[in-house]
């Protein structure tokens, strides 16, 4: 056996991580035994840390860093071709809950169809997905809609109904009105009306009008509209054709036809309360309906599909080989059909998966039943430890909805409170599509918290019985049932269970919650028990209950359980969580009634924050656009982005080298040790307008600190060489590195294997590796590019290739120190670029400790800005580095602290509990000192507020961004300067600038930009026929030979230009002109039109 492949390989040598796929094929003759035979299906990506990678024995930090691992390493993601790649989490309907819905687009299905409707997304148990919509007509009958092969297919209610269940008219009629009570009319939660009555008629006349009065001859009907669409079934019995599309295409969730024709009857009623205003619509942006897509899910269904598609192709195969007469083939010997398989090679389908992943793209007829087919996956870029954690936390709402100009997609809205994080979304297109889940969200999968799999038929039937002790009528065949207001239909996973009469409800509810919190029983802890009370033309009523996987669930505290009971902490969901009492603890009762008191608990206020935002010390204080920013900055940060970096070939490494912990941090900080991975530096930050150098956010910085070490930084580069790849397939073994000894320049560069020494300083246009080919006997030496110099850090080679080095990767190190111009950040949104390097002696000092800042900035930043935080920050830093300890900046927590002390001691302010402590190493209550000019030694006139601030430095650099160029590169066709920074191009001087100019009447400087310094071409014009492009240059047969005068050079030969067309040499003007008028002229004759300038004298023009 091959060694094993570990992750860092693949990194470095720039692979895929994947595993052998291997397929089990069953062949059974008639009534043969089942022959099993292995089929090799290609690779199959692995992601990290799952049951077939090898880290996932690693469970402790020693054996990961063991693997070249990351310490902390989690997994969770796939590498392909060296690459890290995460599936993005993509948010979907929720699965199995009928959505009622107002869309103008269902008025343009057909004639007579309304903007109402009824869609259910119905999955089945191996996650492929099918959705149903059940829309309303004009004149009150309903069509089902449901998509075969890319296709909707509308049918009448009625039929279906009809097909799949052998009832009479009168029991369909029965089961529909039953929501409907005369008593009951009007009252509050009552969602039927006589209306009803009238639209089951309808529904059942359209049958009559269809002559279709049977079970079988509405299977019959659907049969034989069905045959020609479903693939594979064109020679089977109508019946049969029907009860394919039943089982495949409707209510795929259900297994028994009973159940699904109790569902149809709930979602006619659903849809006939939403029509008569006894029902609201359900909100589709709404957390409370929605779901996530999961990575697991994805590949599956996607797998599924590409199977299936290779079934049907080898069963075509099979087919046109047995109806072959001339070729011998034998359907009954196991080698004839192989070979067959082999032809249609199965490998591609493992290549569709390793490019849904690298690309992100679906390539499917279906669409899976999804919104979108693109940017599935995302690279997982290790820019810090911030930027990689997020990609696994961040919810995207779909691309589909990036184009849209509606904002109602992108609110906040209060469903989402503790599920998705307020504050961490990005700013301008993306904005509230891009959500990340809460610290404290998780998503529910099909393994319990053990990390066994569920038995989704057993925890269902412990609920049943559950249900129906507490007092719940099972819903059989033919047993109708009552409606709301007296009962409330139950259903658990998209299934009609039964009814239970609304007032046992509450009981039931708050029972099933204490069993979900008890360890011994058999119902699940995540499972949401959504209970919609009955109310005056709110949300449809019943008592919905879901089990399955990919829900959002989080924690709270159930008060209601009594103390004795030890485990208090109950997942919930965001469906239930609108109908339940949850207080938060600096909320008071929360304006609740003593009737409806709280029955639930928040933990912790933070547990409504992002893993980001939480490390943003006392948020609470600060204007909440800061906040956001602040979670931007935080991911762009040159931070630590790995432990493991010798053992990574990332293309770009932005690495800090001298970081700090801050003094002031978050709980959140310590709990997922962000210490591994540092952001920043404490840096003495002065607020002072010292100079006409900090205005707009820029700031001073002390030269002296930058020197000591202060946010130095360096930029890590790694270039892979894959000889294999670059030359042609005939010599791709002839060339291997080398150098040449016949050139001795180079070898001060160059090693004896043809790489660069490690620690070797490289200028631009040195040569930094040599290739030598073995044909040609040919060295070529690669010389660097850019403008700055760097030094080798890493030279690794790949010695897979016993005979010749074919694959090494150079890893270059580009010094970044702080220069005039890079970006830096304080942890609260107050960004700003570096405007001057001071030195010591030039920065205010201070008279009692002679301390003298790192950092000024302007005062102006504060006060439209509000980031009180930062001030509170900086107090807090001064007394923790003052008493040696780390301040807990932890937001909310003043309201937490009120709530455990009570009301009669009314806890002091921050800023008090900071001071006192100030005042106690003799420093002033707010943080302010005496300060001296360092340029003129004289007391400044006001006291200044100083103290130690958390800053960043962002990867924003001026060397990585500034371009510049005099004279280089010109475009070939245009002569006119070649763009890109990385070229050395120019940049544009457009349209608009252009404008600018002219609106200035800076004429020769617009002439200068846009002639003289970009295509200046001098061209012979024949004023005969004013043409450009007929001139030619006469070259003179035999030099003149003339005698030199004096000691003066013989003087140059006029050149002589003659007009082709004119057959003549006179009237030759030279004219100067932008070369792309030429060009143009050149472009414009191809196409057969010519043009003629007209000269005349400039002064009598």
């Amino acid at each position: 056996m091959a060694d094993a492949l570990y992750p860092f390989e693949c990194r470095q040598a720039k692979l895929t991580y994947a595993g052998k796929f291997l397929v089990d094929i069953y062949f059974q003759y008639a009534d043969g035994a089942p022959i099993r035979e292995k089929f090799n299906f290609g690779q199959f990506p692995v992601m990290l840390k799952s049951k077939l990678c090898h880290l996932k024995a690693a469970d402790d930090p020693k054996k990961l860093v063991l693997y070249k691992e990351d310490p902390s390493e989690m997994g969770g993601y796939f590498i392909l071709n060296g690459l890290e790649r995460v599936i993005r989490l993509l948010i979907l309907p929720k699965r199995n809950y009928p959505m009622s819905m107002v869309r103008n687009s269902f008025r343009d299905k057909r004639e007579g169809y309304t903007d109402k409707a009824v869609a259910i997304r119905c999955v089945r148990q191996d996650q492929s997905a099918v959705t149903i919509k059940l829309y309303y007509l004009n004149n009150g009958s309903a069509r089902l809609g449901f998509w075969i092969q890319g296709r909707e297919y509308l049918l009448p209610v009625g039929i279906i109904l009809k097909a799949l269940a052998d009832t009479t008219d009168h029991e369909i009629y029965v089961s529909l009105t039953c929501c409907y009570n005369e008593i009951c009319d009007r009252v509050k939660g009552s969602v039927g009306t006589q209306l009803i009555g009238e639209r089951a008629k309808i529904i059942l006349d359209e049958l009559h009008n269809l002559s279709l009065f049977t079970h079988a001859q509405c299977l019959q009907h659907i049969g034989e509209h069905f045959r020609p669409a479903m693939a594979g079934l064109e020679n089977e019995s109508y019946s049969t054709v029907a009860e394919a599309v039943l089982r495949d295409y409707i209510f795929v969730h259900l297994d028994n036809n009973h159940d699904k024709f109790n569902l149809l009857i709930f979602m006619l009623q659903k849809l006939f309360s939403l029509i008569d205003q006894t029902s609201m619509p359900d909100n589709p942006d709404s957390l409370q309906n929605q779901e996530v897509l999961l990575p697991g899910h994805l590949i599956t269904i996607y797998l599924k599909e590409k199977l299936q598609e290779w079934l049907l192709k080898v069963k075509r195969l099979l087919q046109d080989e047995t109806d072959n007469r001339t070729k011998k083939f034998e359907l009954s010997s196991l080698a004839d059909v192989k070979k067959v398989i082999d032809k249609n090679s199965p490998r591609h389908i493992s290549a569709a998966v390793e490019n849904l992943l690298k690309t992100g793209r679906l390539v499917t007829q279906s669409g899976l039943d999804l919104q979108q087919r693109a940017g599935m996956t995302v690279q997982a870029d290790r820019l810090n430890f911030l930027r990689f954690i997020s990609h696994f936390r961040a919810v995207h709402r779909g691309a589909s909805f990036a184009g849209l100009r509606t904002t109602s997609v992108r609110k906040l809205l209060p469903e989402s409170w503790g599920f998705l994080c307020p504050v961490h979304t990005p700013d301008g297109e993306p904005c509230g599509l891009l959500n990340h889940m809460t610290s404290s969200c998780r998503i529910t999968s099909n393994y319990d918290s053990k990390g066994n799999v569920r038995d989704f038929l057993k925890v269902r039937m412990s609920i049943l019985s559950v249900l129906v002790g507490m007092g719940m009528t099972p819903s059989l065949p033919k047993l109708v049932q009552a409606g709301p207001p007296e009962v409330l239909s139950v259903l658990l996973d998209g299934r009609v269970v039964g009814s239970i009469p609304s007032g046992i409800v509450g009981k039931a509810v708050s029972h099933l919650r204490r069993l979900k919190v008890a360890a011994t029983s058999v119902i699940p802890e995540d499972l949401e028990v959504g209970h919609i009370p009955l109310s005056m033309g709110g949300a449809y009523p019943g008592l919905y209950l879901f089990t399955s996987a990919s829900r959002f669930v989080r924690p709270v505290c159930n008060i209601s359980i009594p103390p004795e009971e030890n485990n208090k902490i109950e997942l919930i969901g965001p469906f239930e969580q609108v109908y339940m009492e949850v207080s938060c603890p600096d909320g008071g009762d929360g304006g609740r009634k003593n009737v409806f008191p709280a029955t639930h608990e928040e933990i912790h206020p933070t547990g409504i924050l992002s893993v980001v935002a939480n490390l943003t010390p006392w948020s609470d204080h600060n204007q909440s656009p800061r906040n956001m920013y602040q979670c931007q900055m935080g991911k762009q940060t040159m931070g630590f982005s790995s432990q493991a970096i010798n053992c990574r070939a990332d293309q770009k490494l932005y690495h800090l080298q001298t970081p700090q912990t801050p003094i002031v941090r978050t709980k959140a900080y310590e709990k997922y040790n962000i210490d591994d991975y540092p952001l920043g530096t404490n840096a003495i930050v002065a607020v002072l307008a010292y100079s006409g150098y900090d205005m707009e956010d820029a700031m001073v910085l002390n030269k002296s600190s930058v020197d000591r070490g202060l946010c130095h930084g360096y930029i890590y580069q790694t270039e892979t060489i894959d000889l294999a790849e670059q030359g042609i397939k005939s010599d791709r073994s002839q060339r291997t590195f080398g150098r040449s000894n016949l050139d001795k320049s180079s070898h001060q560069f160059i090693d004896i294997d043809g790489l660069p020494y490690v620690g070797q300083r490289i200028n631009p246009n040195d040569p930094y590796y040599s290739i030598y080919d073995e044909v040609t006997s040919k060295v070529t030496s690669i010389k660097l590019k850019g403008s700055e110099p760097v030094v080798v850090d890493y030279v690794a080679v790949d010695v897979k290739n016993k005979k010749h080095v074919q694959k090494a990767n150079i890893r270059l190190r580009r010094t970044r120190n702080p220069i005039i111009g890079d970006k830096f950040s304080s942890r609260h949104g107050q960004k700003g670029v570096c405007s001057q390097l001071w030195s010591d002696v030039d920065m205010p000092f201070s008279g009692v400790t002679g301390m003298r800042p790192d950092l000024i900035i302007n005062p102006h930043a504060f006060p439209s800005r509000m980031t009180i935080a930062m001030l509170l920050e900086s107090i807090a830093a001064k007394r923790g580095a003052l008493h040696g300890n780390f301040v807990d900046a932890t937001p909310f927590s003043s309201s937490i602290k009120k709530n455990t002390e009570g009301s009669e001691s009314e806890s002091s302010s921050l800023v008090d509990e900071l001071g006192s402590l100030l005042i106690a190493r003799g420093f002033n209550y707010h943080g302010v000192e005496v300060l001296y000019s360092g340029v003129y030694g004289t007391e400044l006139t006001c006291e200044i507020f100083i103290g130690p601030v958390y800053y960043q430095r962002l990867r924003h650099m001026v060397s990585d961004k500034f371009q510049v160029r005099s004279t280089g590169t010109v475009d070939q066709v245009t002569r006119q300067p070649i763009k890109g920074r990385k070229r050395g191009g120019g940049i544009r001087f457009g349209e608009m600038e252009r404008d600018s100019l002219l609106a200035h009447g800076a004429a020769y400087l617009l002439h200068d930009r846009l002639h003289t310094s970009s295509d200046h071409h001098i061209a012979d014009v024949c004023s005969l026929c004013g043409s450009i492009l007929t001139t030619s240059i006469i070259k003179s047969q035999k030099r003149a030979v003339r005698d030199m005068v004096g000691d003066l050079p013989p003087g140059r030969v006029p050149k002589k230009v003659t007009c082709v067309a004119c057959q003549s040499s006179k009237g030759m003007e030279t004219v100067a002109m932008p070369y792309v008028f030429r060009y143009l002229a050149a472009e414009l004759a191809a196409m057969n039109i010519k043009m003629t300038l007209q000269l005349s004298n400039g002064s009598g023009a």
